[in-house]
Protein backbone atom coordinates (compact mmCIF):
# COMPACT_ATOMS: atom_id res chain seq x y z
CA UNK A 1 0.00 0.00 0.00
CA UNK A 2 3.06 2.47 1.08
CA UNK A 3 4.36 1.83 -2.40
CA UNK A 4 1.40 2.49 -4.28
CA UNK A 5 0.98 5.58 -2.47
CA UNK A 6 4.30 6.15 -3.39
CA UNK A 7 3.87 5.62 -7.57
CA UNK A 8 0.53 7.93 -7.25
CA UNK A 9 2.05 10.58 -5.68
CA UNK A 10 5.95 10.91 -5.43
CA UNK A 11 5.94 12.05 -8.84
CA UNK A 12 7.96 15.50 -10.50
CA UNK A 13 4.53 16.79 -11.77
CA UNK A 14 3.45 16.33 -8.25
CA UNK A 15 6.48 18.14 -6.73
CA UNK A 16 6.10 21.13 -9.34
CA UNK A 17 2.75 21.50 -8.31
CA UNK A 18 3.24 22.01 -4.41
CA UNK A 19 6.35 23.90 -5.38
CA UNK A 20 3.97 26.29 -7.58
CA UNK A 21 1.64 26.27 -5.10
CA UNK A 22 4.25 27.57 -2.42
CA UNK A 23 5.28 30.44 -4.38
CA UNK A 24 2.03 31.58 -5.26
CA UNK A 25 0.53 31.61 -1.28
CA UNK A 26 3.79 33.32 -0.70
CA UNK A 27 3.17 35.85 -3.57
CA UNK A 28 -0.37 36.52 -2.46
CA UNK A 29 0.63 37.08 1.41
CA UNK A 30 3.60 39.18 1.06
CA UNK A 31 3.09 41.16 -2.18
CA UNK A 32 -0.10 43.12 -1.91
CA UNK A 33 -0.28 43.70 -5.54
CA UNK A 34 0.56 40.27 -6.73
CA UNK A 35 -3.04 39.18 -6.45
CA UNK A 36 -4.83 42.35 -8.59
CA UNK A 37 -6.70 40.76 -11.56
CA UNK A 38 -4.76 43.87 -13.72
CA UNK A 39 -1.67 42.35 -12.11
CA UNK A 40 -2.38 38.61 -12.55
CA UNK A 41 -3.90 39.54 -16.28
CA UNK A 42 -0.17 40.67 -17.46
CA UNK A 43 1.70 38.24 -16.09
CA UNK A 44 -0.47 35.76 -18.27
CA UNK A 45 -0.23 38.29 -21.34
CA UNK A 46 3.48 38.37 -20.96
CA UNK A 47 4.15 34.22 -21.03
CA UNK A 48 1.73 33.80 -23.97
CA UNK A 49 4.49 33.45 -27.26
CA UNK A 50 7.02 30.86 -24.68
CA UNK A 51 3.87 28.75 -23.59
CA UNK A 52 2.93 28.46 -27.15
CA UNK A 53 6.32 27.80 -28.46
CA UNK A 54 7.16 25.19 -25.58
CA UNK A 55 4.42 23.04 -27.23
CA UNK A 56 5.89 22.07 -30.22
CA UNK A 57 9.26 21.93 -27.90
CA UNK A 58 8.00 19.04 -26.46
CA UNK A 59 7.91 17.15 -29.06
CA UNK A 60 11.13 17.68 -30.32
CA UNK A 61 12.61 17.08 -27.17
CA UNK A 62 11.06 13.89 -26.38
CA UNK A 63 11.97 12.76 -29.76
CA UNK A 64 15.63 13.56 -29.18
CA UNK A 65 15.67 16.55 -31.06
CA UNK A 66 16.00 20.44 -30.29
CA UNK A 67 15.07 23.73 -32.15
CA UNK A 68 17.13 26.63 -30.97
CA UNK A 69 15.81 28.85 -33.99
CA UNK A 70 12.45 29.02 -32.66
CA UNK A 71 12.58 32.93 -31.24
CA UNK A 72 14.33 33.71 -34.56
CA UNK A 73 11.73 31.92 -36.49
CA UNK A 74 9.35 34.03 -34.61
CA UNK A 75 11.09 37.43 -35.32
CA UNK A 76 11.25 36.68 -38.78
CA UNK A 77 7.23 35.82 -39.13
CA UNK A 78 6.49 39.23 -37.15
CA UNK A 79 9.27 40.98 -39.82
CA UNK A 80 7.36 39.42 -42.39
CA UNK A 81 4.01 40.20 -41.07
CA UNK A 82 5.00 43.69 -40.45
CA UNK A 83 5.99 44.38 -43.74
CA UNK A 84 3.32 42.89 -45.55
CA UNK A 85 0.96 45.02 -43.51
CA UNK A 86 3.37 48.23 -44.04
CA UNK A 87 2.77 47.79 -47.80
CA UNK A 88 -1.08 47.66 -47.69
CA UNK A 89 -1.80 43.79 -47.56
CA UNK A 90 -4.79 42.71 -46.01
CA UNK A 91 -4.64 41.90 -42.21
CA UNK A 92 -5.90 38.26 -42.82
CA UNK A 93 -3.48 37.93 -45.81
CA UNK A 94 -0.38 39.10 -43.97
CA UNK A 95 -1.00 36.48 -41.22
CA UNK A 96 -1.33 33.98 -43.71
CA UNK A 97 2.30 35.17 -45.40
CA UNK A 98 3.52 34.70 -41.58
CA UNK A 99 2.24 31.32 -40.90
CA UNK A 100 3.95 30.50 -44.18
CA UNK A 101 7.26 31.59 -43.38
CA UNK A 102 7.25 29.96 -40.07
CA UNK A 103 6.54 26.78 -42.05
CA UNK A 104 9.13 27.33 -44.75
CA UNK A 105 11.81 27.58 -41.50
CA UNK A 106 10.59 24.51 -40.34
CA UNK A 107 10.78 22.42 -42.78
CA UNK A 108 14.22 23.87 -43.77
CA UNK A 109 15.40 22.93 -40.33
CA UNK A 110 13.44 19.21 -40.92
CA UNK A 111 14.97 18.64 -44.28
CA UNK A 112 18.73 19.63 -43.09
CA UNK A 113 17.96 16.97 -39.98
CA UNK A 114 16.10 13.94 -41.68
CA UNK A 115 17.61 14.15 -45.74
CA UNK A 116 21.16 15.12 -44.87
CA UNK A 117 21.43 13.34 -41.22
CA UNK A 118 22.56 16.55 -39.62
CA UNK A 119 22.45 16.80 -36.02
CA UNK A 120 19.63 19.37 -34.81
CA UNK A 121 21.06 21.60 -32.76
CA UNK A 122 23.75 22.28 -34.76
CA UNK A 123 21.55 22.74 -37.72
CA UNK A 124 19.29 25.07 -35.99
CA UNK A 125 22.05 26.61 -34.27
CA UNK A 126 22.75 27.76 -37.70
CA UNK A 127 19.49 28.80 -38.46
CA UNK A 128 19.19 30.82 -35.36
CA UNK A 129 21.26 33.06 -37.16
CA UNK A 130 20.60 33.17 -40.54
CA UNK A 131 16.70 33.31 -39.68
CA UNK A 132 16.81 36.65 -37.79
CA UNK A 133 19.65 38.01 -40.41
CA UNK A 134 16.94 37.73 -42.75
CA UNK A 135 14.71 39.96 -40.77
CA UNK A 136 17.32 42.20 -40.56
CA UNK A 137 17.33 41.91 -44.98
CA UNK A 138 13.70 42.32 -45.00
CA UNK A 139 13.52 45.05 -42.68
CA UNK A 140 16.49 46.69 -41.35
CA UNK A 141 16.86 47.86 -37.87
CA UNK A 142 13.54 50.40 -38.85
CA UNK A 143 10.11 48.80 -37.00
CA UNK A 144 6.26 48.61 -38.29
CA UNK A 145 4.29 49.69 -35.60
CA UNK A 146 1.50 51.16 -37.18
CA UNK A 147 -1.33 48.27 -37.45
CA UNK A 148 -5.37 47.84 -37.70
CA UNK A 149 -7.08 48.67 -34.62
CA UNK A 150 -8.57 45.39 -34.70
CA UNK A 151 -5.61 43.62 -34.22
CA UNK A 152 -3.91 46.11 -31.37
CA UNK A 153 -6.73 45.67 -29.71
CA UNK A 154 -6.18 41.74 -30.00
CA UNK A 155 -2.88 42.83 -28.30
CA UNK A 156 -4.54 43.86 -24.88
CA UNK A 157 -7.73 43.39 -24.89
CA UNK A 158 -9.46 40.69 -22.66
CA UNK A 159 -12.09 37.84 -23.19
CA UNK A 160 -15.42 39.83 -22.39
CA UNK A 161 -15.32 41.11 -18.60
CA UNK A 162 -12.83 38.38 -17.51
CA UNK A 163 -9.16 39.27 -16.97
CA UNK A 164 -8.15 36.36 -19.53
CA UNK A 165 -6.07 38.16 -22.20
CA UNK A 166 -6.59 37.12 -25.78
CA UNK A 167 -3.24 36.45 -26.52
CA UNK A 168 -3.02 33.58 -24.09
CA UNK A 169 -6.15 31.86 -26.37
CA UNK A 170 -4.39 30.76 -29.49
CA UNK A 171 -2.18 28.71 -26.21
CA UNK A 172 -5.49 27.44 -24.51
CA UNK A 173 -6.75 25.76 -27.79
CA UNK A 174 -3.68 24.24 -28.28
CA UNK A 175 -2.36 23.00 -25.12
CA UNK A 176 -5.44 20.34 -25.08
CA UNK A 177 -4.55 19.29 -28.80
CA UNK A 178 -1.12 18.52 -28.04
CA UNK A 179 -1.36 17.02 -24.73
CA UNK A 180 -4.35 14.31 -26.87
CA UNK A 181 -1.31 14.32 -29.50
CA UNK A 182 1.13 13.18 -27.44
CA UNK A 183 -0.70 11.26 -24.31
CA UNK A 184 -3.59 9.20 -26.65
CA UNK A 185 -2.60 8.94 -29.97
CA UNK A 186 -0.37 6.69 -31.83
CA UNK A 187 1.54 9.61 -32.96
CA UNK A 188 2.32 10.17 -29.37
CA UNK A 189 3.48 6.56 -28.51
CA UNK A 190 5.74 6.98 -31.39
CA UNK A 191 7.60 9.99 -30.81
CA UNK A 192 8.07 8.59 -27.15
CA UNK A 193 9.37 5.47 -29.19
CA UNK A 194 12.16 7.46 -31.23
CA UNK A 195 13.13 9.09 -28.56
CA UNK A 196 13.66 6.22 -26.08
CA UNK A 197 15.51 4.18 -29.34
CA UNK A 198 15.30 5.37 -32.34
CA UNK A 199 16.81 1.91 -34.00
CA UNK A 200 13.89 0.10 -32.46
CA UNK A 201 11.39 2.35 -33.70
CA UNK A 202 13.06 2.09 -37.24
CA UNK A 203 12.80 -1.88 -37.17
CA UNK A 204 9.15 -1.30 -35.26
CA UNK A 205 8.04 0.12 -38.96
CA UNK A 206 7.93 4.06 -37.32
CA UNK A 207 8.73 6.42 -40.12
CA UNK A 208 11.26 8.68 -38.04
CA UNK A 209 12.13 10.99 -40.80
CA UNK A 210 8.45 11.69 -41.65
CA UNK A 211 7.52 12.20 -38.05
CA UNK A 212 10.55 14.21 -37.10
CA UNK A 213 10.11 17.06 -40.03
CA UNK A 214 6.83 17.34 -39.36
CA UNK A 215 7.51 17.80 -35.91
CA UNK A 216 10.16 20.87 -37.23
CA UNK A 217 7.37 22.06 -39.48
CA UNK A 218 4.96 22.18 -36.60
CA UNK A 219 7.52 23.94 -34.34
CA UNK A 220 7.87 26.56 -37.45
CA UNK A 221 4.00 27.21 -38.04
CA UNK A 222 3.32 27.33 -34.05
CA UNK A 223 6.45 29.85 -33.29
CA UNK A 224 4.81 31.97 -36.77
CA UNK A 225 1.89 32.31 -34.59
CA UNK A 226 3.62 32.67 -31.64
CA UNK A 227 5.49 35.96 -33.80
CA UNK A 228 1.59 37.27 -34.98
CA UNK A 229 0.67 37.50 -31.25
CA UNK A 230 4.05 39.12 -30.15
CA UNK A 231 3.71 41.75 -32.86
CA UNK A 232 0.12 42.38 -31.69
CA UNK A 233 0.97 42.66 -28.00
CA UNK A 234 3.82 45.17 -28.17
CA UNK A 235 2.54 46.80 -31.38
CA UNK A 236 5.87 45.94 -32.89
CA UNK A 237 7.69 44.12 -35.62
CA UNK A 238 11.19 44.40 -35.97
CA UNK A 239 14.54 41.99 -36.82
CA UNK A 240 15.26 41.76 -32.67
CA UNK A 241 12.19 40.87 -31.26
CA UNK A 242 12.27 38.02 -28.58
CA UNK A 243 15.99 37.54 -28.63
CA UNK A 244 16.97 34.84 -25.89
CA UNK A 245 13.19 33.05 -25.68
CA UNK A 246 14.83 29.83 -27.14
CA UNK A 247 16.62 29.57 -23.67
CA UNK A 248 13.48 30.42 -21.67
CA UNK A 249 11.27 27.62 -23.65
CA UNK A 250 14.31 25.26 -23.17
CA UNK A 251 14.64 25.99 -19.52
CA UNK A 252 10.72 25.72 -19.18
CA UNK A 253 10.51 22.35 -21.31
CA UNK A 254 13.73 21.27 -18.98
CA UNK A 255 11.98 21.98 -15.47
CA UNK A 256 8.76 20.14 -16.64
CA UNK A 257 11.07 16.80 -16.32
CA UNK A 258 11.32 15.99 -20.38
CA UNK A 259 14.35 14.20 -20.37
CA UNK A 260 17.27 16.03 -22.61
CA UNK A 261 17.94 12.66 -23.65
CA UNK A 262 14.55 11.72 -25.08
CA UNK A 263 11.82 9.14 -24.55
CA UNK A 264 10.43 10.96 -21.39
CA UNK A 265 8.25 14.26 -20.12
CA UNK A 266 4.44 14.75 -19.87
CA UNK A 267 2.97 18.27 -20.89
CA UNK A 268 1.41 18.18 -17.21
CA UNK A 269 4.49 18.98 -15.45
CA UNK A 270 5.27 21.22 -18.48
CA UNK A 271 2.92 23.56 -17.74
CA UNK A 272 2.94 23.56 -14.41
CA UNK A 273 7.00 24.55 -15.07
CA UNK A 274 5.58 27.38 -17.07
CA UNK A 275 3.66 28.53 -14.41
CA UNK A 276 6.06 28.20 -11.86
CA UNK A 277 8.69 30.62 -13.93
CA UNK A 278 6.23 32.97 -14.95
CA UNK A 279 5.33 33.36 -10.96
CA UNK A 280 8.64 33.97 -10.34
CA UNK A 281 9.09 36.10 -13.26
CA UNK A 282 6.37 38.14 -12.19
CA UNK A 283 7.72 38.65 -8.17
CA UNK A 284 10.86 39.28 -9.39
CA UNK A 285 9.25 41.78 -11.33
CA UNK A 286 7.30 43.10 -8.57
CA UNK A 287 10.28 43.67 -6.53
CA UNK A 288 11.47 45.83 -9.26
CA UNK A 289 14.43 42.94 -9.66
CA UNK A 290 15.87 43.54 -13.44
CA UNK A 291 15.76 41.23 -16.67
CA UNK A 292 19.45 40.19 -16.47
CA UNK A 293 19.04 39.54 -12.53
CA UNK A 294 15.67 37.26 -12.77
CA UNK A 295 17.27 34.85 -15.94
CA UNK A 296 20.13 34.25 -13.35
CA UNK A 297 17.43 33.40 -10.57
CA UNK A 298 15.73 30.97 -12.95
CA UNK A 299 19.17 29.21 -14.21
CA UNK A 300 19.92 28.79 -10.45
CA UNK A 301 16.35 27.32 -9.80
CA UNK A 302 16.32 25.21 -13.01
CA UNK A 303 19.69 23.87 -11.64
CA UNK A 304 18.28 23.55 -8.17
CA UNK A 305 14.98 21.68 -8.81
CA UNK A 306 17.23 19.29 -11.05
CA UNK A 307 19.54 18.51 -8.13
CA UNK A 308 16.19 17.62 -5.91
CA UNK A 309 14.91 15.28 -8.64
CA UNK A 310 18.13 13.44 -8.88
CA UNK A 311 17.94 13.11 -4.55
CA UNK A 312 14.61 12.36 -4.82
CA UNK A 313 15.01 9.52 -7.38
CA UNK A 314 17.39 8.24 -5.48
CA UNK A 315 15.33 8.10 -2.01
CA UNK A 316 12.03 6.68 -3.52
CA UNK A 317 13.90 3.84 -5.42
CA UNK A 318 15.60 2.98 -2.40
CA UNK A 319 12.40 3.21 -0.28
CA UNK A 320 11.20 0.97 -3.32
CA UNK A 321 13.94 -1.78 -2.64
CA UNK A 322 13.17 -1.63 1.12
CA UNK A 323 9.53 -2.22 0.88
CA UNK A 324 9.46 -4.77 -2.25
CA UNK A 325 10.33 -7.90 -0.08
CA UNK A 326 7.58 -7.30 2.51
CA UNK A 327 4.85 -6.67 -0.83
CA UNK A 328 3.32 -10.15 -0.46
CA UNK A 329 1.43 -9.29 -3.47
CA UNK A 330 4.02 -8.28 -5.51
CA UNK A 331 6.27 -11.90 -4.25
CA UNK A 332 3.05 -13.52 -5.39
CA UNK A 333 2.89 -12.85 -8.71
CA UNK A 334 6.57 -13.33 -9.42
CA UNK A 335 7.34 -9.81 -10.71
CA UNK A 336 10.95 -8.65 -9.95
CA UNK A 337 10.87 -5.89 -7.48
CA UNK A 338 10.99 -2.35 -9.63
CA UNK A 339 14.20 -0.34 -8.91
CA UNK A 340 12.84 2.81 -11.18
CA UNK A 341 11.70 5.88 -8.98
CA UNK A 342 8.51 7.39 -9.34
CA UNK A 343 9.70 10.24 -11.09
CA UNK A 344 11.27 8.21 -13.67
CA UNK A 345 7.84 5.85 -14.23
CA UNK A 346 6.05 8.63 -14.66
CA UNK A 347 8.54 10.47 -17.12
CA UNK A 348 8.86 6.61 -19.32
Amino acid sequence: MRGRWLDRFATWETFLALLTCAVVLYAVVELPNFATLFNLSQATAGVSERALIVLPMVLLIIAREIDLSVASILALSSVVFGAAVAQGVPLVAAMVLALAAGVLCGAFNGLLVTRFSLPSLVVTLGTLAMFRGLGYVILGPDSVNNFPESFSDFGVDTVGETPIPWTIVPFLVLAPVFAIILQMSTVGRRIYAIGGNPSAALYSGVRINRIRFMLFVTSGLVCALAGIVFTARLANARADNAVGVELDVITTALLGGVSVFGGRGTLTGVLWALVLIATVRNILGLEEIGGDAQGTIIGLLLIATLIASNAAQRLFAALNVRQAPTDSGDRSSGDPPSTMSPMQQTNG
